[in-house]
């Protein structure tokens, strides 16, 4: 038999304390017989062996510490000594070794024993406690069923007694119920016979309320159109005087603008009143022909009403009839006391009474109703006076909105020709011109009101071109070439300077370029939202209207040549946006001098005042597609962070160029002109911007190069000698801007929030300064030799 667990690590005799029934019945015959055979063979060994008492005492420590299995048990059992036939000494050792484990089983089968003596007490014991307790509870619940049983007989029969009353008192709520139902059907059949005599006589006197009400409102309306005649008769005779002072102002220069300006604000006016009366005359007929058909289908309700409520009349003498008929059959059969009787015969009298008033009432509704028809042929004697007199209202107003068209016709003439020679003016002087737009509060500013920060003055002189900051009570008052309001739309700011725009293809340079504080709406101005239509910047409305004006010259033999690059001016080093690879540009701009890239963008000036920057991607171009898809190229390739002013803020000038060629195959005329369209990075102050790290470094950077423009105008408006265009690249960029004879428009933009009151009075200031420069007269750029390829910001 193989020997398992032989090599186990003794348990303690604690772990082997389970009862006997959970052993199974073959493993525990065997150890039973094991144990008697143990028992038997004990004995014998030791009285041929001489053991010491000090091995007994060895023995009986370790059968403590020591567990047996079932394999070891029979393992030492059926092991033999193992030394030679005649070494009786090796045998003496090892039969010594073999009784010592033999003891130890031995103990170790005798504490067992008594664990499962001890066990079996313990489980008897608790046992016998248990059947106790059974008994005691079995003699309980059998005390507790005997008495819910006599309660339940108690019960029942408490039930039935019950059950008894309650039938007769059911019986008894029967007859009662039936009686207060026949009294009930009685009782309302009285009461929806008054209650609808009640309500049509409610009905009447709504209806009557109503025709007298009708009848006010007609009057009221009579007077007003009197009124309105009378109105308009004085509006016709101020509009002539008007129109007279306003052919004698033509004559004038300066005079004809503010007396058209007045003329057309009056005009606008008595043409929204003369409109509104049309409309309320218009309004008044229909509620007139409106109230007729109104009036005619109450007076054939009221007939209708009037038919109704005889019937109605004889159906209730019907009604009361039946009702004595059968107050008699119920006295008959019921026997209600006299006093219930009296109550019906005097509902039925009150119900006489009623019908009585209603006959009376029928009689004064058919005079009401004859009133009412004497007084609808009057209002429709009214009516045909108020269509006579809306007829020659009309006449008149049509004749007035010929003459205001025909002065709106003539004011936006004098306007365009206003332009014309304020642009002209301004090309002879070589000013800068200067353009002023306010952009939107934004929730971010707190929703606070932009009147209490910026105004637009009202004066003639001003109208357009004004406006007044005010800062801490005091009223700043600024005057430009125009100023752009918080709803200025995309569409109106690009209208005033498409013809500067369209000079370009003339052959001039044109530089616009946006200024103003971080978050003051530059880059909305400049590129806006390409993919919104309607809120496309100036960049890509000019562009457009470029192609659009170059293909429709073709017809007269012009054929042009375009070139575009972007840059921009990061920490005061230029950065190509169109490059193909990024990463030379990034290495540009940190000035890496392992850089063998072998890009400088240096810039040079040439004789002829054109400007030229060296290794700059130049692309031709030939389509607005393939300008936009260059323009979102170069907006992800543009330096933007945020900071607590903008989420979004641009942290380089960008600057957009157009080179443009044109040739006349007729004439063989060449003409070269150049659009520089710029977005200036935003002026801001470190203790609202909060920039710290990168964008300190940006920050400072970007004030550092607006200051030397700040400079270079400084030296334009006072004429010196030697003007600083070198001390920033921006400046040295845009010097044949500032210096020479190119075209210069700045949008000034503004923030109207009040903390930003401080900012936008300084870039207000620096624009007046702009405005007052004078850079020279713009020069056309026409030529017979080729063009150069090289691209030219000035």
């Amino acid at each position: 038999m193989p020997i398992r667990n032989q090599n186990r690590a003794p348990r303690s005799p604690n772990a082997r304390r389970e009862p006997l029934s959970s052993i199974p019945i073959d493993r525990r015959r065997k150890v039973e017989t094991t144990q008697g055979t143990a028992r038997r063979q004990v004995p014998s060994t030791v009285n041929r062996q001489d053991v010491t008492a000090n091995s007994d005492v060895g023995s009986v420590e370790e059968c403590s510490k020591h567990e047996f299995t079932k394999d070891e048990v029979l393992a030492l059992l059926s092991e033999r000594a193992k030394a030679g036939k005649f070494d009786t000494k090796g045998k003496i050792e090892q039969m010594t070794d073999i009784i010592k484990r033999l003891k130890v089983c031995v103990k170790w089968f005798q504490q067992v024993d008594e664990t499962h003596l001890q066990e079996k007490e313990h489980l008897r014991s608790s046992l016998e406690s248990a059947e106790k307790r059974f008994c005691d509870k079995e003699l309980d619940a059998k005390t507790k069923e005997e008495e819910l049983q006599a309660t339940i007989a108690e019960m029942k029969e408490k039930i039935a007694s019950l059950q008894e009353k309650f039938s007769k008192e059911e019986l008894s709520k029967l007859d009662a119920i039936e009686n207060h139902r026949r009294e009930k059907e009685c009782r309302v059949a009285a009461e929806k016979l008054g209650d609808s005599l009640r309500g049509e006589l409610d009905k009447a006197k709504e209806e009557i309320m109503a025709g007298k009400h009708k009848e006010m409102t007609l009057k009221d309306i009579n007077t007003r159109l009197q009124e309105y005649n009378t109105s308009l008769q004085q509006y016709n005779s101020k509009l002539q005087t008007d129109l007279e002072a306003v052919r004698e102002a033509q004559t004038r220069a300066e005079k004809e603008k503010s007396s058209i300006l007045e003329n057309l604000t009056t005009l606008r006016g008595h043409s929204k009143s003369l409109q509104d009366q049309l409309a309320s005359s218009r309004v008044t007929q229909d509620e007139a022909v409106k109230q007729k058909e109104s009036l005619l289908t109450e007076v054939k309700n009221l007939r209708s009403e009037l038919q109704q409520v005889r019937d109605d009349r004889d159906r209730q003498i019907a009604q009361t009839q039946k009702l004595a008929d059968e107050i008699l059959k119920y006295k008959e059969s019921v026997g209600k006391s006299s006093h219930e009787l009296d109550i019906l015969i005097a509902k039925s009298g009150s119900l006489e009474e009623t019908c009585s008033l209603q006959k009376e009432r029928i009689k004064m509704l058919e005079q009401e109703l004859a009133f009412a028809k004497e007084k609808l042929k009057m209002v429709d004697a009214s009516m045909s006076l108020t269509m006579t007199e809306y007829a020659e209202q009309k006449e008149r107003m049509h004749e007035l909105q010929d003459r205001l068209a025909d002065t709106e016709r003539q004011l936006l003439e004098g306007e365009v020709l206003r332009k014309k020679l304020h642009n002209t003016i301004l090309e002879l002087k070589g000013n800068i011109r200067v353009f002023c737009r306010v952009r939107p509060l934004l929730p971010d500013d707190g929703g606070r009101q932009e009147a209490s920060v910026i105004a637009y003055p009202t004066a003639s002189e001003s109208l357009g071109r004004g406006i007044d900051v005010v800062q801490s009570g005091n009223k700043h008052p600024f005057t430009f070439d125009k100023v752009f309001d918080h709803g200025a739309s995309q569409e109106e700011v690009f209208f005033e300077i498409s013809q500067l725009v369209q000079s370009a293809l003339d052959g001039y340079k044109v530089c616009i370029f946006a200024y103003g504080q971080t978050g003051s709406g530059k880059t909305y101005t400049m590129m806006g939202r390409p993919e919104a239509p309607e809120q496309k910047g100036l960049i890509p409305r000019s562009l457009e209207q470029i192609f659009k004006t170059s293909q429709s010259l073709s017809a007269q033999g012009w054929k042009y040549k375009m070139q575009v690059s972007m840059l921009e001016i990061y920490n005061e080093s230029i950065r190509d946006l169109l490059t193909t690879n990024r990463t030379i540009a990034i290495e540009s701009v940190r000035g890496d001098s392992n850089n063998t890239t072998g890009r400088q963008y240096a810039i040079t000036h040439d004789v002829n005042g054109n400007t030229h920057v060296s290794d700059l991607t130049i692309i031709d171009v030939c389509s607005i597609g393939q300008i936009s898809s260059l323009l979102q190229q170069a907006a992800q390739s543009r330096s933007v962070g945020k900071t607590h002013m903008n989420e979004q803020s641009s942290r380089s000038h960008f600057v957009f160029t157009l080179r443009i060629s044109g040739v006349n195959e007729s004439t063989e005329q060449q003409v070269q002109g150049v659009l520089n369209l710029i977005d200036l990075a935003g002026s801001e102050r470190l203790s609202k911007s909060g920039a710290t790290g990168e964008r300190l470094k940006e920050t400072q950077a970007i004030n550092k190069s607006l200051s030397a423009l700040s400079d270079v105008i400084f030296a334009l408006a006072k004429k010196e000698d030697h003007v600083p265009f070198r001390n920033s690249k921006l400046t040295y960029l845009l010097q044949p801007c500032l210096g020479g004879d190119s075209k210069t428009l700045m949008f000034v933009n503004i923030s109207p929030d009040p903390t930003s009151t401080g900012e936008s009075l300084c870039s207000l200031r620096f624009a007046a300064r702009v405005n007052a420069c004078e850079i020279g007269i713009p020069r056309r750029q026409t030529s017979s030799k080729l063009i150069d390829n090289r691209l030219s910001y000035g």
